[in-house]
């Protein structure tokens, strides 16, 4: 069995110091997981309007998200707001391993919210490998969009990674659509969200983990901050795509 560990967290605005020292409180607490699955833009907020909060990537956050990967033999994910060496700017959701450190920038950017005013988008999708299992890694809104996470077209994997920073005002939303891109590609979903409050919007979390059915196998509490894990069975899912073969049918 592979543990998978949530920290759903509540995030101080611009301020990786104190959000680092937070996220590895949560972490003691649940040390032994084989994956930590953090928010979007963990260590500073959802900024749009970057140019004095943005970290540049030698950051305090992904230099902690390496330290801990090889302390303790897992792999930690979360997005952080990168400004790299062309002074261009990201929403990096890293994956980062004892042995490798992947990176997927966001592709759709949240253009309500003004985002792709200064953030880069990215062009690619990225599958993750870490144990013998394979992780296509989203951020927050590219959720909406299913054609981009779609099995085979984005990679084959077994499970998406979503890291968010998803308000309440649109909760309903994330309810669905985490199950939905779960159950149309046949897969595990891990869905982070952080919970609240920033100068734009509450958010609740309700981070969960959903199987290929749809099925809610982890969910935290609603305006908690907290760690929680689950095991995920991949024998198990490779059974049900081999029994049900949806995957062959799709467009």
């Amino acid at each position: 069995m592979f543990k998978v560990t949530i920290l759903q967290t509540n995030v101080s605005w611009a301020n990786p110091d104190e959000n680092v020292k937070n996220v590895q409180r949560l972490f003691d607490e649940t040390a032994g997981s084989d994956l930590y699955v953090l928010p979007e833009m963990w260590a500073t907020g959802f900024a749009t309007t970057p140019h004095d909060i943005a970290e540049n990537e030698d950051s305090i956050a992904l230099n902690w998200m390496r330290q801990m990967a090889v302390k303790h033999s897992c792999a930690i994910s979360g997005s952080l707001l990168i400004r790299t060496a062309d002074e261009s700017y990201h929403n990096r959701h890293y994956f980062v391993t004892p042995d490798d450190t992947y990176y997927y920038d966001k592709h759709h950017l949240f253009t309500y919210g003004h985002e792709d005013e200064y953030i880069t988008a990215g062009t690619d999708h990225i599958v993750a490998t870490w144990q013998g299992h394979r992780f296509l890694l989203l951020t927050c809104y590219d959720l909406r969009f299913p054609l981009w996470a779609r099995y085979g077209r984005a990679g084959e994997y077994d499970a998406i990674i979503v890291v968010a920073n998803w308000p309440e005002k649109r909760q309903q939303a994330w309810r669905v659509l985490t199950r939905a891109r779960a159950v149309e590609n046949q897969c595990y979903l891990i869905g982070a969200n952080r919970v609240g409050d920033d100068q734009y919007c509450h958010y609740l979390g309700e981070s969960l983990v959903c199987d290929s059915q749809g099925e809610t196998i982890l969910i935290c509490e609603a305006n908690k901050e907290e760690a929680k894990t689950v095991s995920l069975d991949f024998s198990s899912l490779d059974s049900i795509r081999s029994r049900f073969r949806v995957l062959d049918d799709r467009d």
